[in-house]
């Protein structure tokens, strides 16, 4: 344990700080004790609250005492921890260090994440993200080096990437726990976006069409570098595809909600024509299934030569609502979930600082999807799952892998398709929705900064190690 202290001073590779001797205790007194066969009579001195630092000398004792467990033991027993435990175990001393990084390195780690609520704060500084655990109820602090998180803009969190637009409205992935970071093709590679340069070459403006492949919606818009990314971008995710081990982004933008995609190693995004008005994207065995605001879910397959287009369900709904949002999720159980979320004013009306009224979640609805059918059916409850929806990729749990979190009920950010520097003095719809009787509870009290806008993240030690084409 004396390795604990030395390691105490050391800047994490991770973007998280070395535990000290609270994290510690609370990491042995959750779960190792328990994994490594520590006395129950040690625990009972911290369960008491009292004599903390002669009980840690005490367990620092135990811990050294113990006969040098195998790193394959050690690896099990990491195997079984949630990400902010194993990091900290990692710290403990050098032979449990080995064990991490090789459960790390070697893509071993499988165990499945709580997601997290990941937001920035004011007081924590340009280059923190802040995590809120709904397993611990307490937030943790992540640096990302060379990264202004609070002055990006999220568009996106997949299989714990972030997707952000920089003051040049310029993509990036970020991973906040290892904090790898990966520069995606050029905003002037989208088909809608042309660049306004000097005489000197150097890019000043962006000229956004609103040709959306249907019609033109009008004459070009004209943005400054730092202001295109609030009016381009409203969604984008991360895949992986598993018969290829690559990973490729997709990208629903402006105007009318389009899409581009861009695989590992291309140098611009390809544009996806066929429809507009998509509000929602997943991937499954092999096909890109994409939702549109009238219900309507088209799939591509982005492996042929020449990307087809599939219809799978058909417009339900002839016009958008400005009061809905959608969503489409693989069920756990097989199949697919279509989800509608609805948004109202509350009879007592909060207001914001220039008196706008703030929305709120006031009902989820849930849909099986009949394939065969090509139809929707209601059904009235999750039952045993969970839902997890806003600019991460949306996502349907099982509480019985998540016995912290509350079944039949939704943790739902704000994702609303307003210009996002529309919503800087809103507060943001952030809560927790019980979708028996549609009550609404806060997931914490305003912890967050409203830019930008909070959003769910399931953490991944997966490292990407591959760049996409600049």
């Amino acid at each position: 344990m004396a390795a604990c202290t030395r390691a105490a001073t050391m800047n994490s590779l991770f973007g998280v700080v070395a535990p000290g001797p609270k994290d510690l205790w609370s990491l042995f007194f959750r779960i190792l004790p328990k994994l490594l066969g520590l006395p129950a009579s040690l625990m009972k001195k911290f369960r008491k609250g009292k004599n903390f630092h002669l009980a840690l000398a005490e367990l620092e004792t135990s811990v050294g005492t113990l006969q040098e467990l195998p790193q394959e033991v050690l690896m099990d027993i990491f195997a079984t921890l949630e990400i902010r435990d194993l990091i900290r175990a990692g710290y403990v001393c050098s032979s449990w260090r080995s064990a991490y990084t090789c459960l790390r390195d070697l893509g071993k780690y499988k165990h499945s994440q709580t997601p997290c609520l990941l937001y920035t704060s004011r007081s924590a500084g340009e280059n923190v993200a802040c995590l809120y655990s709904l397993v611990e109820n307490r937030t943790h602090k992540l640096t990302l080096p060379g990264l202004p998180i609070r002055r990006s803009l999220l568009i996106g969190s997949s299989n714990g990437w972030l997707i952000n637009a920089d003051k040049r409205s310029e993509l990036h992935l970020v991973n906040p726990i290892t904090g790898e970071q990966v520069s995606l093709p050029s905003v002037i590679t989208i088909e809608q976006v042309k660049p306004i340069t000097d005489g000197s070459g150097i890019i000043r403006k962006y000229k956004l069409s609103l040709y959306s492949g249907q019609h033109e919606d009008g004459t070009p818009m004209i943005y400054a570098l730092d202001k295109l990314r609030e009016y381009l971008y409203f969604k984008a995710f991360v895949f992986l595809d598993p018969c290829t081990r690559s990973y490729f982004v997709v990208l629903i933008h402006h105007p009318r909600f389009q899409l581009s995609f861009a695989r590992l190693g291309d140098d611009k995004w390809t544009w996806l024509p066929q429809n507009t008005q998509y509000r929602d994207c997943m991937y499954m065995d092999g096909l890109l299934y994409a939702l549109t605001a009238h219900g309507e879910i088209n799939a591509f397959d982005l492996t042929a030569s020449t990307v087809t287009m599939k219809v799978i369900v058909n417009k339900i709904e002839s016009y958008p609502s400005a009061l809905k949002s959608w969503y489409i999720i693989c069920a756990p159980w097989g199949g697919l979930l279509q989800v509608w979320r609805t948004f109202g004013v509350p009879e007592q009306k909060d207001e914001d600082e220039d008196g706008d009224p703030c929305f709120h979640t006031t009902k989820i609805t849930i849909y099986e999807v009949d394939l065969k059918a090509k139809d929707l059916v209601e059904t009235k409850s999750l039952s045993n799952h969970i839902l997890f929806l806003g600019h991460n990729n949306s996502l349907c749990l099982s509480a019985d892998e998540y016995p912290r979190l509350k079944a039949n009920h939704a943790y739902y950010t704000d994702d609303r398709s307003e210009p996002p520097a529309a919503l800087k003095s809103v507060p943001r719809d952030i809560g927790v929705l019980d979708l028996e009787n549609n009550s609404r509870k806060k997931v914490a009290s305003q912890i967050w900064s409203n830019w930008p806008c909070p959003t769910w993240i399931t953490p991944n030690l997966t490292k990407m190690n591959l760049a996409f084409s600049k």
